[in-house]
């Protein structure tokens, strides 16, 4: 949400200022906050606080957003770890490092370190090429935790989650299959149809 608010918004230290879309109020969201709301929802799963890049991205920028994302992963442990009396949420670290395979491996090596109990890439899906796309999680595959789940953010289509389950990734999420379902279009092996074409209104299949 704070991608989508791209010109709503300033990216500091601190967190994200943005102004919200619908009445103009100011709003602040930072590592501790985003952990705090994610503690009160009650999620088995919360999701670090990061920047998703869009792409392409100059190389330095990108650079400059993992090194703080990874210290916002770091204050996100550290506030879960003080809201959890008890162990009852698990937080996924995401990795960035938009389509630069280096900065990509650098990102999720240190990550890792954090040994949490599982990791997501994120940012991709924003702009790049499907298949630039699959050379990136081809890239990071290889350097994220073996026993730990994998989660591709923000990806959904049939043929995506066909390409990233082999690719090793466990789950996925996407609003796509939510807002296709309102509109009544569905995948099929023959391409996708629009139940709400006439043709289908005594279609017994």
């Amino acid at each position: 949400q704070v991608f989508s608010l791209a010109s709503l918004r300033r990216i500091k230290e601190e967190g994200v200022y943005f102004a919200s879309h619908i009445d103009g109020h100011k709003i602040f969201m930072g590592p501790e906050e985003s952990m705090q709301i994610q503690s009160n929802l009650g999620s088995d799963i919360c999701m670090a606080f990061d920047e998703c890049i869009e792409n392409p991205a100059p190389y330095d920028y990108v650079a400059r957003s993992i090194a703080r994302t990874t210290r916002w992963l770091r204050r996100c442990k550290a506030e879960l770890d003080r809201l959890n009396s008890l162990p009852q949420q698990m937080l996924g670290g995401i990795n960035q490092g938009g389509t630069y395979a280096d900065l990509r491996i650098r990102h999720m090596q240190q990550i890792a370190e954090l040994d949490l109990p599982g990791y997501a890439i994120g940012g991709l899906a924003v702009g790049e090429s499907t298949q630039t796309m699959y050379d990136i999680i081809d890239a990071v595959e290889p350097y994220m935790p073996k026993d730990k789940t994998r989660y591709l953010m923000g990806v959904g289509t049939p043929s995506n989650i066909i390409e990233g389950v082999a690719r090793g990734v466990d789950f996925f999420d996407c609003v796509m299959p939510a807002r296709n379902a309102r509109h009544a279009k569905l995948f099929t092996w023959e391409g996708a149809i629009n139940l709400k074409n006439a043709k289908y209104e005594r279609d017994m299949q």
